[in-house]
């Protein structure tokens, strides 16, 4: 059986998970787009605690796009994996290309999602990073990286459901993995869910404009602002 009906259930469990590691209202929850604002904004609402984005974009290896030498996030945070830089010998030039490329793809989506609101700083704040599920980590990983150089009091990265081994991962970039499940055996996140479908730019928008207007997204919502 799915352990979650929705991302709104799964949420609201987080928040309960959250909420037994200590994390309350003075919070700052980051919601991984698109899938995470929605697991993020019912975890916030219920810990009435501050909700943001934060948008991580890798910066693939040219050539192989699938390896990330490094990620650029909200606010203009940039991490660079210098192993993988140096064992290949990338030159500067190719990487800003990519760095320029992937900072307007950001800042695209960004602009689109916040509606010229600002980031809300994580400096010396117990920063939240959520994600609707764990599967490689990948995603997180490089978000926690990027977001550690904003100097949070703490970083703690949060999920519904993870495999158990990903969680390791984690050690030494986040002072913490809450998770409603550690999942054993792991097949995938979409699993875990009885409605996982695709959140769609415009739902992410919504959720984040419901939440701080304190009512509930609709679909109507989704339609006026398309």
């Amino acid at each position: 059986m799915p352990l979650f009906r929705d991302r709104r259930h799964a949420g609201a469990k987080l928040a309960e998970a959250l909420a037994a590691e200590g994390v309350g209202r003075d919070a700052l929850l980051l919601a991984i787009p698109r899938g995470g604002v929605v697991v993020a904004a019912e975890a916030a609402a219920l810990l009435r605690a501050e909700l943001d984005l934060f948008t991580v974009r890798k910066l693939g290896v040219p050539g192989r796009p699938e390896l990330a030498m490094g990620a650029v996030a909200t606010g203009g945070l940039v991490v660079w994996n210098g192993a993988i830089i140096e064992s290949l010998n990338i030159r500067e030039a190719p990487m800003l290309e990519t760095l320029e490329r992937e900072t307007r793809e950001l800042a695209r989506r960004e602009a689109l999602y916040r509606a010229g609101s600002a980031p809300v700083p994580a400096a010396g704040r117990v920063a939240v990073l959520v994600d609707d599920g764990i599967a490689t980590g990948a995603t997180l990983l490089a978000a926690a990286r990027a977001l550690r150089t904003a100097k949070p009091a703490r970083l703690l990265v949060a999920a519904p459901v993870a495999p158990r081994e990903v969680v390791a991962r984690f050690d030494g970039e986040a002072d913490g993995v809450v998770l409603v499940r550690a999942q054993v055996p792991f097949f995938s996140v979409a699993a875990c869910y009885e409605d996982f479908r695709q959140v769609q730019d415009a739902e992410v928008a919504v959720s984040l404009r419901a939440f701080h207007a304190g009512a509930e997204p609709t679909e109507e919502g989704c339609e006026d602002f398309l």
